[in-house]
């Protein structure tokens, strides 16, 4: 099991937690988000020290409330990549529909190539309109819970999201292509070049090392999609019962696309929330305030959706978990190290797990409790589990990583 470390980049409150001032009334100024940056740095450099095998932040843009700032995480990527030797680095996610693909390839490539192959391609199709909205000029937007009326702009989202995962992946595999779909043309006809005209692109740089392309999975629609096209797919904030369904429906869908199964855990991702303390009850009273402004900040955008109701029917958009709601559905697991790791070991398995991410820093936290908690999950909880559990040692040397082959070349997405 590959074991890593997936933070929001948000700003500390403090005053996290459920009541208190509306979140979108905060405002938090430079001072506090260069010293989450700062802050997220030290992170990603004890996740390496601590043997986690990759380390995750997320795109987003214009969070005054501070719940996520770092809203190029390719360019933080390259920052950390250069203070570290083995640690992957990943986005959860790029944004696709914010990006020309032709930007995204070529930003991913070059993070990828200079760190050595360490780095991760994450894609998603976004939940927030009023970020992709302004960076599209008013051209996309994507449908939430609070967003009902956007029916017809998530279809075109759906749509955009697929052709871009065409052209990025075309054009990090081959040596010159051409694209004709719906929405792109590249290149468009008719571009002289020095007396002739471009009838074909080739990306500089490629990816000259394998990579990894990792999908968010939450709705019916991309538990097909990500399977077809053979990415791995990413669960999270899911009843175990509901997770379990979708988890081995993505095996099924895949084996019906390729031809083959999937092996256990093959291609499936879990992250889960988790709180370590020396009892339950401490853990708890330690992960409320962040758990409370989690929801805060996400169920108006209908992230509930994921859990059972109090009818024990698949909630509502306009479900609001309590913490034992969660702990007890099964996306945080909270408590003693022998509780979390009792709690992996059942979802392991009910699921088979082979990449795990942790989320061990609620919005608003204090960073130092964040590394805590890194540190306890590792030194604490990683001995518990079962003893299929493998994460590199702490100090461990970067991995060799072989020169690319012809076949690697023309390979490009998960091995």
């Amino acid at each position: 099991m590959r074991i890593g470390v997936f933070l929001f980049g948000g700003v500390e409150m403090d005053d996290a937690g459920a009541g208190g001032i509306e979140p979108t009334e905060r405002r938090y100024g430079q001072a506090d988000v260069e010293h989450a940056h700062r802050e997220l740095l030290a992170c990603g450099e004890l996740a390496e020290r601590l043997g986690y095998d990759s380390f995750w932040l997320t795109e987003h843009h214009f969070q005054h409330e501070g719940y996520e700032v770092v809203p190029n995480g390719l360019m933080f990527s390259a920052f950390l990549a250069a203070r570290t030797n083995r640690i992957r680095i990943g986005t959860m996610f790029n944004v696709v529909g914010q990006w020309h693909p032709l930007r995204l390839a070529e930003d991913f490539a070059v993070l990828h190539n200079l760190s050595g192959g360490r780095g991760i391609l994450g894609v998603g199709r976004g939940t927030v309109p009023r970020e992709m909205l302004p960076l599209t000029a008013g051209a996309l937007s994507v449908g939430s819970y609070d967003n009902p009326a956007a029916a017809a702009a998530d279809t075109l989202n759906r749509e955009i999201t697929q052709e871009s995962l065409d052209v990025l992946h075309l054009a990090m595999s081959t040596e010159r292509f051409r694209y004709e779909g719906r929405h792109f043309q590249l290149p468009p006809p008719g571009i002289p070049d020095r007396g002739g005209e471009v009838r074909e692109l080739t990306l500089i740089p490629r990816p000259r090392y394998p990579y990894e392309t990792w999908q968010a999975v939450t709705s019916p629609p991309t538990l097909r999609a990500v399977p077809t096209r053979g990415l791995g797919g990413v669960f999270w904030l899911k009843e175990r019962g509901r997770l379990a369904a979708d988890w081995h429906a993505f095996a099924a869908t895949f084996e019906q696309v390729h031809g083959r199964p999937l092996a256990r855990g093959e291609r499936r991702m879990l992250v889960l929330n988790v709180a370590v303390a020396d009892t339950r009850e401490a853990a708890m009273a330690l992960v409320r305030p962040g758990h409370d402004e989690f929801w805060r900040f996400l169920a108006p955008y209908g992230w509930g959706r994921g859990y059972l109701g109090p009818d024990g029917l698949p909630a509502g958009g306009d479900f609001v978990p309590r913490l034992e709601d969660s702990m007890a559905q099964g996306p945080w697991a909270v408590g003693t190290p022998a509780d979390v790791a009792a709690h992996i070991a059942e979802l392991d398995d009910l699921l088979g797990l082979t990449d795990l991410v942790i989320f061990p820093g609620m919005p608003g936290d204090p960073y130092p409790r964040v590394r805590e908690q890194m540190e306890r999950f590792s030194r604490d909880v990683l001995p518990l589990l079962p003893s299929g559990v493998a994460s590199p040692s702490p100090g461990a040397s970067a991995p060799e990583v072989p020169a690319p082959t012809a076949a690697r070349e023309q390979q490009r997405e998960l091995a």
